[in-house]
């Protein structure tokens, strides 16, 4: 689990919610997998909407230039990314998201990582939390707006019923260079040492790293 909280500022949010408040919606279930359509009770903005793929656009620069996301997570395939929308008696059952998925020119791709980019201030509205459950218990998320929430695409998830108010968010998933989140983790913890390391050190960690990369990546 990984959790930026600052990954959009109050304007970027504004601006977003800006373009959703005029977007054309239509029922979630349209975007559903087989399983997932059963449990999906929600509304999506049109992925064809010109408004809408700008706004995918400019969510998506800001994902990539994010250090965290750059080092961590290591996109290198994207879906579109989906913008939904909450309301009273609305929510999204259990379910994991799928395995394969479309990127945003309609060719296959592997869905390592998914992510959940909340929009609503949650003083806003009640209930809508994403909540995930797997052995060692269940985890609830419920931050501030600008904050995302990234997760292992596998994870059994929902979105908890909204009691009150408007839940709105953005939604996508990612093939990773690096196909395993430890592996991932070992990256990122030896770049973090090599940001402070001496010269020397800095550069047997280079050569450390780069010997990694190519033992592990996919591209």
């Amino acid at each position: 689990m990984i959790e930026i909280a600052d990954l959009l500022d109050h304007e970027a949010v504004l601006a977003c919610r800006e373009v959703l408040a005029r977007a054309p919606f239509r029922d979630g279930v349209l975007t559903a997998g087989a399983a997932a359509s059963a449990v999906k009770r929600n509304q999506q903005a049109r992925g064809d909407d010109p408004e809408i793929l700008a706004l995918g656009r400019r969510v998506r620069l800001a994902l990539e230039r994010h250090d965290v996301v750059r080092r961590l997570v290591r996109p290198v395939r994207w879906s579109s990314l989906m913008f939904s929308r909450y309301v009273e008696g609305q929510e999204y059952g259990l379910h994991v998201d799928n395995a394969i998925m479309s990127d945003s020119d309609g060719w296959p791709f592997r869905t390592d990582v998914s992510f959940t980019l909340f929009l609503s201030d949650p003083a806003t509205y009640a209930g809508g939390a994403l909540l995930f459950s797997d052995p060692a218990g269940e985890r609830e998320y419920r931050p501030e707006a600008g904050s995302i929430v990234f997760y292992p695409t596998g994870y059994l998830h929902r979105v908890m019923p909204v009691t009150a108010g408007e839940r709105l968010a953005c939604v996508g998933w990612v093939q990773s260079l690096i196909r395993r989140p430890d592996q991932r983790e070992i990256l990122f913890d030896l770049e973090r040492l090599r940001d402070t390391a001496t010269a020397d050190t800095a550069l047997t960690l280079d050569k450390t790293i780069g010997n990694l990369l190519r033992m592990w990546g996919e591209v």
